[in-house]
């Protein structure tokens, strides 16, 4: 709808119920995962058997909380380290593709583009497991010539982070990009005029002004590597991240803790988010 265009009563009303019945289809959810969080019962479910923070801060069982929790605290801290690895990794190298694909001409760029692309049109669980598969044959070629144990190569940590840092680089490429197609290059050529080197004029001018879309890209890496699911699951060895260490959780039997570990999941990626619009806007 043209707010410039005048609509028929009717309309707008049709189009703002709309609008509501969305947000409340997106939003409904959540807030039912939020509100059995602190519900004093051992099922995530009706009836309402009143209000408790044992599912947060409970330190007996059955009713044991997730500060209390130690694998659920584990599998935080497994994620929070791989989200790391991965953020690091994927704005490092998308940092380096951005300048590649914008400042450079050369034979065959269009199909590097093309294949940095490929990733997102993937299926996770496909990716996971061609990489499982292509890891696993170079590890067992490794061990049948040399006899050497690549243990980097065998389901793990390391796996993992290889994994999902195939796809997340593409998504911090294109958000870096974004930004460093609408920087002017004459600064740099004042820089150089002036007596700066070339990775001076870099470092000094165009990575301060992309230092935005470089925050946010490092945070959109460690959230997308954080919630990953299908791909992290084909690559996990025994120190199972936060997501599948849920899933295994939900296979024995749901409880109101899963609601209560994914409601600090919500929160703490509300914070990210709003620590990143903050940023970008004093920027």
């Amino acid at each position: 709808m043209i707010p410039s265009i005048p609509q028929p009563r009717a309309f707008r009303a049709a189009y703002m119920a709309y609008v509501l019945l969305f947000f409340v289809y997106l939003a409904l959810p959540l807030v039912v995962v939020a509100v059995f969080a602190f519900n004093d019962s051992q099922f995530p479910s009706l009836p309402w058997e009143g209000f408790t923070w044992n599912w947060f801060f409970g330190d007996e069982r059955p009713m044991i909380g997730v500060f209390h929790e130690r694998p659920i605290l584990r599998a935080i801290g497994t994620s929070a380290i791989v989200g790391s690895c991965v953020a690091l990794l994927s704005v490092a190298v998308g940092t380096s593709n951005a300048f590649l694909f914008n400042r450079y001409r050369f034979r065959g760029r269009g199909l590097l583009y093309v294949l940095m692309l490929l990733p997102l049109v993937i299926p996770g669980i496909v990716l996971g497991i061609s990489i499982l598969v292509f890891s696993s044959t170079v590890a067992n070629g490794l061990w049948d010539a040399v006899k050497y144990d690549a243990e980097m190569l065998r389901p793990g940590l390391v796996l993992v982070v290889l994994g999902q840092f195939s796809f997340i680089t593409t998504i911090a490429t294109l958000v870096i990009s974004a930004r460093l197609q609408k920087f002017d290059q004459t600064l740099e050529e004042a820089a150089l005029n002036l007596g700066a080197d070339r990775l001076t004029a870099v470092r000094t001018i165009t990575i301060p002004y992309l230092m935005p879309a470089i925050i946010g890209a490092l945070v959109v890496a460690f959230l997308m590597s954080f919630e990953n699911f299908n791909t992290t699951l084909m690559l996990v060895g025994s120190d199972a991240p936060l997501t599948v260490a849920m899933f295994d959780r939900l296979k024995e039997g749901s409880t109101p803790l899963l609601n209560a570990v994914s409601l600090l999941l919500m929160i703490g990626s509300s914070l990210l988010a709003l620590v990143m619009i903050a940023f970008q806007r004093r920027s």
